[in-house]
């Protein structure tokens, strides 16, 4: 009489988490209808659950979470929301790349004017966005703090 003996071997299939698509509304300053620039590092996680580089309170520029991969950063410590001209994701309306001279269209007159930026007054806070030697918008910061109350780190 042959015993037949099967060995089973445990072992756990990890998946790569697939992160969602990134959508940007700079009229109302949220990100994908849940993020706000005052919102907690793990609502932030917890939504956006995909590769990201996380920074520790003694960071120059306080906590943050940040998204390389999708040139977005969570600047969790000082309020607001960055985003690089590698963006990934979609924005409200087209302002990445955009003219200097056509920004009015989308949002008015700026509160603030200076050669490589302009700041423009929203109604959750403020839109920063900055230029390249072409004149066209290659970063984007937005926050619930005004002018006058936003850090930015340097």
């Amino acid at each position: 009489m042959a015993v037949l003996l099967c060995s089973t071997t445990s072992a756990q299939l990890k998946t790569t988490v697939k992160c969602p698509d990134i959508e940007v509304n700079l009229l109302k300053g949220i990100v994908n209808n849940t993020i706000l620039p005052v919102s907690d590092p793990a609502l932030i996680r917890h939504d956006l659950p995909c590769a990201m580089e996380a920074s520790a309170a003694t960071n120059k520029c306080g906590a943050g979470v940040f998204y390389k991969s999708k040139d977005i950063y969570f600047y969790t410590d000082r309020d607001y929301i960055e985003i690089g001209p590698a963006f990934k994701g979609r924005l409200s309306f087209p302002l990445m790349g955009a003219a200097k001279s056509g920004l009015f269209k989308y949002l008015g007159a700026p509160q603030i004017k200076e050669s490589n930026w302009e700041a423009f007054e929203t109604s959750y806070g403020i839109l920063i966005v900055y230029f390249n030697k072409q004149n066209r918008v290659n970063k984007i910061q937005f926050s619930t703090k005004t002018a006058k109350t936003i850090q930015l780190c340097d």
